[in-house]
């Protein structure tokens, strides 16, 4: 937790003034047990009532006094603490949206979602704590073992062996709850993936009939759970009847040998009254310091988990060139390897694509087309060899200048909940209403969009059927100016005379884009000034569909095995 104290330097005054109103807290309360004593001893001994009275006023003084400087350190403790969670959530989302896909499948999405969310909460609120209770919980400890030696010294020995013995308590149980709270936020990582799973998979869940299966593993993610926090509650459960126990032994004690003591004068009744009140002052600070133990225990876990997700940094660095514009890409015997995975996806591969030319990805499943496309993106860099655009590696490039000057329609149509407009304004925020219906028509979503451009979008796009949602993401594409656009399977879910008409509509665009389309579907490529056949990650031909009808095997295979599809096309 140390190392995300950083957080808290804007917010050093609140973060100080926090801990100083405590303190003044414990200060005034660390003087009532005197003034109590002093009002048995002279007050009520003597029956001077002006002195009991005067007493009494000075106590609820102090109260009030300890009141306010409580108040006032709640207020800058919860100021300190908020600021701190919204800088820190602020900054790990933008630590979590830098990473490429290899770090995001290393943590995985539901992990990332409890380490943002509950893990931040949890941290935050541990801060809270220290600010308010880290400093006046051991100067209450600290002061009322002082004042005890300063009454009598052989009674306040009975004060150091309780808090020795209630340290050491604490201590062992702390001990044995820090690795049950980690274990129960892996326990909650476990449960967030498999409901983020049959949530997201539903469909499928039900049309296998696999119901009944998902609900056990999850009762077995669940039960898993509840034990491990059965178990931290059960130990955790011990802390306070130990306490309160040793506290009451340790009481007793003192007011047995209290007792012998004011028999033989060595000591006052008020004195052994301020002796017990210390004692009080000591078990509940005692037990506000073990609560605060615990607190920091499951957030420590909690920040460990969040400085784990720092400690990773981005694989993909920003470049410094800003691009203009795409005049050639280029794949320079470029290989590229999955993280964890046992051999290369893509293998060897090499091409040179002009500015203006429409290029086909063909192969099987598995042959290395999506991979092609995310290192043209840049959201891989090659294992071996160079992706170069105008004849410099890409990686020289800005993040932001690359997306600008590449549109990317990907294989799984993705929208997001608001309205049509909203969805396509991602590209061009500043977009005229005109481009945006010019984009529609384009990519063949004027037929149900209509003029409606504030039509709503719910989640992920569900109120769209398939295609639709897919020519939504083609035209969200269109908007805003690209030199290169990627169509990486983006019209599985369109018939072949929309998909047809879909490519002719983009192929008249006044602005001749480089357009890579990415299909299993020979039809769809046919007419692509260059097609690329990849078998197995590699290359295995390019050029025109009658050049590699004649050169190509493989994709002489491809054609036969769509001969009617190939022959259907209008």
């Amino acid at each position: 937790m140390i190392k995300l104290l950083r957080y808290l330097k804007n917010h050093r005054l609140e973060s100080i003034l926090g801990p100083l109103f405590k303190f003044l807290e414990a200060c005034f309360e660390l003087t009532v047990p005197v003034i109590m004593a002093d009002m048995i001893d002279t007050g009520i001994r003597n029956k001077d009532t002006d002195h009991v009275l005067l007493c009494g006023f000075i106590v609820v003084f102090m109260g009030l006094l300890g009141f306010v400087c409580s108040i006032t350190a709640q207020y800058f403790a919860a100021k300190a603490s908020m600021a701190f969670g919204t800088e820190l959530r602020n900054d790990l989302y933008r630590h979590i949206a830098s990473f490429s896909s290899a770090e995001l499948d290393r943590f995985g999405t539901s992990s990332l979602i409890t380490r943002l969310g509950a893990d931040v909460i949890q941290t935050q609120s541990g801060i809270n704590l220290i600010l308010r209770l880290l400093l006046r919980s051991p100067f209450i400890i600290i002061g009322a073992v002082a004042a005890s030696f300063m009454i009598n010294i052989r009674l306040a020995l009975i004060f150091a062996v309780a808090v020795t013995v209630l340290s050491v308590t604490v201590w062992l149980i702390m001990k044995k709850l820090l690795p049950l709270y980690t274990g129960t936020r892996k326990n909650l990582d476990r449960i967030t993936v498999k409901t983020r799973e049959n949530l997201t998979g539903a469909r499928v869940v039900r049309s296998f009939a696999a119901q009944d299966d998902e609900k056990s593993e999850f009762d077995v993610a669940a039960n898993g759970l509840y034990a491990s926090q059965i178990l931290s509650g059960k130990i955790s459960a011990l802390l306070n009847p130990l306490s309160y126990s040793l506290i009451n032994i340790a009481a007793a004690v003192l007011m047995w040998f209290g007792a012998f003591s004011v028999n033989a004068g060595d000591i006052t009744q008020g004195q052994v009254i301020a002796l017990l009140n210390y004692m009080t002052q000591i078990l509940i600070a005692l037990l506000a310091l073990a609560n605060l133990i615990v607190m920091i225990t499951k957030s420590s876990s909690s920040a460990s988990r969040i400085n784990e997700v720092f400690a990773v940094s981005p694989s993909l660095a920003d470049g410094t060139e800003e691009l203009e514009g795409v005049d050639k890409i280029e794949f320079r015997n470029v290989s590229y390897k999955y993280p964890g995975a046992s051999g290369l996806s893509v293998k060897n591969v090499s091409f040179s694509i002009e500015k203006g030319m429409t290029v086909g990805i063909v192969g099987s499943t598995g042959s290395g087309k999506s991979t092609v496309a995310s290192l043209l993106l840049r959201e891989a860099d090659p294992t071996e060899g160079t992706v170069a655009i105008n004849g410099r590696p890409v990686k020289e490039y800005t993040f932001s200048s690359l997306r600008k000057a590449f549109a990317s329609v990907p294989q799984k149509a993705s929208l997001f909940s608001g309205t049509v407009r909203e969805n396509l304004l991602w590209r061009d925020k500043n977009a005229s209403d005109e481009e945006l219906f010019s984009a529609l028509d384009t990519a063949m979503a004027s037929d149900f969009i209509g003029k409606d451009l504030d039509r709503p979008v719910a989640k992920a796009g569900t109120n769209f059927s398939g295609g639709q949602r897919q020519r939504l993401t083609i035209a969200r594409a269109l908007v805003g100016r690209s030199d290169v656009l990627i169509l990486d399977d983006s019209a599985s879910a369109l018939d072949y005379a929309t998909d047809s008409a879909l490519r002719r509509s983009i192929a008249a665009l006044p602005d001749k884009k480089t357009v890579f389309i990415i299909s299993q579907r020979i039809f769809a490529v046919k007419r692509a000034d260059v097609i690329l056949v990849l078998h197995e990650g590699k290359l295995a031909g390019a050029g025109t569909h009658d050049i590699l009808l004649e050169t190509c095997p493989v994709y002489a295979e491809i054609c036969a095995s769509q001969t009617s599809e190939v022959h259907n096309e209008k």
